[in-house]
C-alpha cells in the first residue's frame, strides 16, 4: 500500500509538472516578464532570496570543474530548441507564402461551393456577365480589370536530382499583368498572346530544371519558349505563367477555373449581390487574401502540431539528461550543499539555487539551439506540395515570435530538470553529507 501511494503520488507530481510546463510555454511575453520580476525582488529584497542567490554563485562558480556534464543539458537543449524553432519556421514561412499572394483589393471568383480552383469550372460564357457586373475596377483603356485563367499542373524535372516534381502552369488573361502589379519582369519579356511562349518565377526557376530565359521545354506534347522570369514575392514565384487560350487548346479545356479581378472602391460587396441576384452565375466569390490563406491553413497546423510532437518528444529526453546531470551534480556536491545547510541556509535557499543553476544552462541550451537555427534556417528556400498538387516553393522564417517561444521550452525543461534534484539536496541529512567522503 504504501508502495502504491509512493507511486500515485509521483505519478500526480509529473502530471502537476507537465501542466506547468504548459501554462508556462503558453504564457505571453508580459506573463514571463512578471514571474522574472517577481523572482528577482523575491531576491532582492528577503533573506531567504539573498541566502538563494549566494548559494547560486557558489555553484555558478564550480561550473567549469563540472563543465562536460553540464555541456549534456547545454547541448540536449540546443538540439530541442534548435529542431523545434526549424520545424515551425517551415510552417510560419509557408503560411507567410500565401498569405503574401491575395490582398482585399483582388477577388477571385470561382464555381459555387468549390474549395480551389483544381474543383472549379466557369464557363466561357459566364466571363463576359461577369465582366459587365458593377464593383470591377476599369483599366486605362476603361475595359475591366478580370482575367479568366486556367491551372493545369505540369510535371517538371527537380533542379536538385533530376527527378519528375509537379508544378503548376497558369494560364492568364491579358489584363493579369494590371491586377496583380507585384509581378515584375527581371529577366526577358512577357510573353506573346497566341504563341506557346512562357514566362516562369523566380521560386520556379530556382528548384526547376530546365527553366533559363531562351530555353524550349515540352508541356502537353507541344513545345514552348521560355521568354521571362519575374519576381512576385508570393506564391506565383513558384508557377508557369502563358496564354490562357493556348493553354486551353493544349489541354482541350473548353471552360476556366477562376476569374481574378480588381475591385473598384467598395466594390466587393456590389459585385456579390450582383452575382447572387443573377441566376446564370452560380458562382463564389472572396477576397484574394482570403482565399490563400484558406489554403495554406491545413498544411501550416499540419506542421505545426507535428513540430510540437516532435519537440515534446525531444524535450522529454532532454530532462531526463538534465535530471540525470543535476543528480549528480548535487551528489558530488554533498559536502558543500551541507556546509551550506549547516551555517545556516535553509531547505528553500538550496531549492531555488539548484534550480537557477539548471534553468541558467538552459538557457545558454536554448540561446544556442535557437542562434543555430536562426543562422541555418531562416530565409532558406524550399519546396512543398501545394493544395492543387503543384510544388509551392518558400523560404523558412525564424521570427522573433518563434525563437522566443524556443526559450520559453528551453527554461521550462530547465525547471523540470531541476526540480527533482533541487528537492534532494534540500533534503539531504547534514550529519550523512558531511560525513561523506
Amino acid at each position: 500500500m504504501k508502495r502504491s501511494a509512493k507511486w500515485l503520488g509521483n505519478l500526480g507530481v509529473l502530471v502537476a509538472l507537465a501542466a506547468g510546463l504548459v501554462v508556462w510555454i503558453m504564457l505571453p511575453w508580459w506573463g514571463v516578464l512578471a514571474v522574472a520580476v517577481l523572482l528577482g525582488l523575491w531576491l532582492a529584497l528577503t533573506r531567504s532570496g539573498r541566502l538563494a542567490l549566494a548559494a547560486t554563485r557558489v555553484g555558478i562558480a564550480s561550473l567549469p570543474q563540472r563543465w562536460g556534464a553540464s555541456s549534456v543539458i547545454i547541448v540536449g537543449i540546443a538540439g530541442v530548441v534548435g529542431v523545434l524553432v526549424a520545424m515551425l519556421a517551415m510552417g510560419e514561412g509557408f503560411a507567410e507564402t500565401l498569405n503574401r499572394t491575395g490582398d482585399d483589393d483582388t477577388a477571385i471568383i470561382l464555381r459555387g461551393g468549390s474549395q480551389a480552383e483544381t474543383n472549379s469550372v466557369i464557363s466561357r460564357d459566364q466571363v463576359p456577365l461577369v465582366s459587365s457586373l458593377p464593383g470591377i475596377a476599369q483599366g486605362s483603356d476603361g475595359r475591366p480589370l478580370l482575367s479568366p485563367e486556367l491551372s493545369q499542373v505540369i510535371s517538371l524535372p527537380s533542379a536538385s536530382d533530376g527527378s519528375d516534381v509537379n508544378a503548376q502552369l497558369r494560364g492568364v488573361g491579358p489584363k493579369a499583368w494590371e491586377i496583380r502589379p507585384q509581378v515584375q519582369l527581371v529577366e526577358g519579356r512577357r510573353f506573346e498572346p497566341g504563341l506557346r511562349e512562357l514566362i516562369v518565377g523566380d521560386g520556379a526557376h530556382q528548384q526547376l530544371s530546365g527553366l533559363d530565359v531562351g530555353n524550349t521545354i515540352t508541356i502537353g506534347n507541344q513545345t514552348w519558349t521560355v521568354v521571362g522570369r519575374f519576381e512576385s514575392g508570393d506564391s506565383h514565384e513558384s508557377e508557369l505563367w502563358a496564354d490562357a487560350e493556348i493553354v486551353a487548346s493544349t489541354y482541350n479545356r473548353p471552360a476556366y477555373q477562376s476569374i481574378t479581378a480588381r475591385l473598384a472602391g467598395g466594390g466587393m460587396q456590389a459585385l456579390k449581390a450582383a452575382m447572387a441576384a443573377d441566376p446564370r452565375l452560380k458562382l463564389d466569390i472572396e477576397t484574394t487574401r482570403s482565399y490563400y490563406s484558406k489554403q495554406s491553413e491545413g498544411l501550416t497546423k499540419l506542421i505545426k502540431v507535428l513540430g510540437t510532437v516532435i519537440g515534446a518528444i525531444m524535450a522529454i529526453g532532454a530532462v531526463f539528461g538534465a535530471l540525470n546531470t543535476m543528480y549528480a551534480a548535487v551528489a558530488g556536491r554533498a559536502r558543500e550543499i551541507a556546509t551550506m545547510r549547516a551555517i545556516g541556509f535553509r531547505g528553500l535557499p538550496v531549492v531555488v539555487a539548484v534550480m537557477l543553476e539548471t534553468m541558467l544552462l538552459a538557457l545558454l541550451g536554448g540561446i544556442l539551439g535557437a542562434a543555430l537555427a536562426w543562422l541555418v534556417f531562416n530565409g532558406y528556400t524550399v519546396s512543398t506540395l501545394g493544395s492543387n498538387f503543384s510544388q509551392v516553393v518558400f523560404s523558412f522564417r525564424v521570427s522573433p515570435e518563434l525563437l522566443w517561444s524556443g526559450l520559453k521550452w528551453a527554461l521550462g525543461i530547465g525547471l523540470v530538470g531541476g526540480l527533482f534534484p533541487a528537492l534532494r539536496a534540500a533534503r539531504l541529512p547534514v550529519t550523512t553529507a558531511l560525513r561523506a567522503a
